[in-house]
């Protein structure tokens, strides 16, 4: 990971949107600070698409999609977004996958659930789980702390289950389906826009922290780690291009910045 202040100009000037995780990337102890939310509104004053994505679920995700200047929010690691209507002032759902199969995926994920606080002692599903639709988070570092082994036990029985399973740095989410916030983001563009993130990627950044962004690492052309992913260093086959000087939401606040930096 190179130094932030390393990011050419000549890269950030072409730069048109932002996409970026959430949780220890936007947020500090759980909640947005002052100078994370001003970069956010600075980012879209200055015309650049801003979307978080995130592994957060869409009940947990839509007071902020309605309040923060943002284009719209991807949750559940890209299965559902929300989208802010102008003219309405509401906030709509849309989904990657039909009612059927978000139907028949849930009561399946109901009972996964269970198996893994039966057989795996110490495991407590994720506090934000009532506004869960499409996938299951076991909580391991926000209210409840699970070993790094208990972690891999986890995420090898839900495997087994036929599920996707990442960690963020907070949560173990898993889902059925071949979605995840690489799909999700260029799923929600299309919608947004009509355009192809791929033939745009050199225009877009991505900002995370943790393990489960490794795939938006691997495929975005600039991509910047807040300073805490330092902590999952050693566990990403995938590590960001850049690296800021600070952590969470500072950090966050520093991209800004030297992404709105004059030459």
């Amino acid at each position: 990971m190179k130094p932030l202040s390393s990011w050419p100009q000549s890269a950030r000037e072409k730069i048109v949107g932002v996409f970026t995780d959430i949780d220890d990337t936007l947020t500090t102890e759980g909640a947005i600070t002052p100078d994370a939310l001003q970069a956010l509104q600075s980012l879209k004053a200055n015309g650049l698409m801003v979307i978080p994505i995130t592994g957060r679920p869409v009940g947990w995700s839509i007071p902020f999609a309605g309040n923060w200047p943002v284009n719209a929010m991807v949750a559940e690691n890209g299965a559902v977004a929300l989208v802010h209507n102008t003219q309405t002032k509401q906030v709509t759902k849309i989904y990657q996958q039909d009612l059927a199969t978000r139907t028949r995926n849930y009561q399946q994920m109901q009972g996964i659930a269970q198996r893994v606080l039966k057989e795996i002692p110490g495991t407590a599903m994720a506090q934000d789980s009532p506004g869960r639709e499409t996938d299951i988070a076991i909580d391991h570092s926000e209210f409840h702390h699970l070993t790094q082994e208990q972690i891999q036990q986890v995420v090898r029985l839900l495997q087994q289950e036929g599920m996707t399973a990442t960690i963020s740095s907070i949560h173990i989410n898993a889902w059925f389906g071949d979605h995840d916030k690489w799909h999700g983001a260029q799923w929600i563009l299309k919608e947004l826009t009509g355009r192809n993130l791929k033939h745009e990627i050199d225009q877009w950044v991505y900002v995370g922290d943790s393990t489960n962004d490794q795939v938006m690492f691997e495929n975005f052309t600039h991509s910047v780690g807040v300073a805490n992913i330092k902590r999952f260093e050693k566990e990403l086959k995938h590590l960001p291009k850049y690296i800021a000087e600070h952590e969470r939401g500072a950090g966050f606040a520093e991209i800004s910045r030297v992404l709105q930096t004059p030459s």
